[in-house]
């Protein structure tokens, strides 16, 4: 219990500062304007990094397979991993051989390109490498050095690579950008981090080759996709409830990922009462500490769950979720990646 009300202390003190960044970010507070300064220094620094790797002063390893980047301009999540899952179904049933790249974020430091098995330990290798090596057919990889994952996961017999994340790792050649935004948080005030949560200017999707909005936005345009709840899928013995048997139920939300308010709001959507608990992104608390303060369900995102598996766990469920595209936009987004990254045979080889 001890250990219970430190974490907690922790994980609260987490939760304020990440609210007080949202009200900074989100909320039109003032105090954002003083931190301005601080913005546009950091915008100089990312852009005059941009520019000397775009235009050769600093040079970028050669890789042995193209490279598609799936990242955002904003701080926090939008829902890249759902799409890198998605995406890599695409490319198999398109005729590619896929493989992921990851920094593996909220694990140790990975200075070398190592190989994530299904099932492996993400404290080592990250919950989201552990989940995408666990829901695609691919060879995934994690490295602080994408180039180097890249040039790593080639080895596995792939043809192109999917870049998780690394949008701006611009050591990382790359052949086809798609950036993810979240349409309920937008682009918050627009400001440049530490003003604002935007890691380079908005006019940066100019550049991109397509921007994928999760949401619905008028403002933002794009091509949409939404996530799609499934089922609840027990942690204890996979036992599966659709997730409206939980409607009218007050329950842990345990959600470690970059806008937990997404998921709450998804549960409350399905009629259940969300009790939240303040994890942080990629961090974990202990279930059966949660569990002894007030008996009730808990439920998690998928990402959650690859942490908690080898836990012992009561009335704990995974909610499960799937990027959707509807087929217009997703035949659309494949012939764009086609027309620049030709499957072997129907191309030249790319100069990368």
């Amino acid at each position: 219990m001890r250990l219970f009300i430190v974490c907690s202390l922790a994980t609260t003190m987490h939760a304020r500062l990440v609210k007080v960044f949202d009200t900074l970010w989100y909320g039109g507070s003032r105090w954002a304007l003083g931190l301005l300064p601080v913005a546009w220094v950091f915008g100089a620094l990312t852009g005059l990094r941009r520019y000397l790797y775009r235009h050769n002063f600093k040079k970028c390893p050669s890789l042995p397979v193209p490279v598609i980047v799936v990242g955002n301009i904003s701080a926090g999540g939008a829902g890249k991993t759902p799409v890198v899952a998605w995406l890599s179904q695409q490319l198999l049933e398109s005729g590619y051989a896929p493989g992921i790249v990851s920094r593996g974020y909220g694990a140790q430091r990975n200075d070398e390109a190592v190989m994530v098995q299904p099932g492996a330990d993400p404290e080592i290798y990250g919950d989201e490498a552990v989940l995408l090596a666990e829901l695609t057919a691919c060879p995934v990889c994690v490295c602080i050095d994408r180039s180097a994952a890249v040039q790593r996961v080639a080895r596995e017999g792939v043809n192109v690579v999917i870049a998780d994340d690394g949008l701006q790792h611009y050591r990382m050649r790359r052949d086809f950008e798609l950036v993810v935004v979240d349409a309920a948080r937008g682009f918050g005030n627009g400001f440049l981090l530490p003003a604002g949560p935007l890691r380079e200017p908005i006019s940066r999707l100019d550049s991109v080759d397509a921007v994928l909005v999760n949401g619905e936005s008028a403002l933002i345009g794009g091509i949409p996709f939404r996530l799609q709840q499934g089922e609840a899928v027990s942690l204890e013995d996979g036992t599966k409830r659709p997730l409206d048997s939980f409607a009218g139920q007050k329950v842990w939300s345990v959600a470690g990922i970059g806008n937990p308010e997404r998921f709450d709001a998804q549960l409350r959507a399905a009629g259940i009462l969300p009790d939240p608990v303040p994890v942080p992104d990629h961090g974990r608390i202990s279930l059966s500490d949660l569990q002894a303060r007030r008996q009730q369900p808990v439920l998690m995102t998928s990402k959650d769950e690859v942490k908690y598996r080898n836990e012992q766990t009561d009335d704990c469920w995974c909610v499960t979720a799937q990027a959707q595209f509807t087929e217009d936009h997703a035949a659309g987004l494949m012939q764009q990646i086609s027309e620049r990254i030709p499957k072997p045979g129907e191309g030249e080889t790319l100069d990368r």
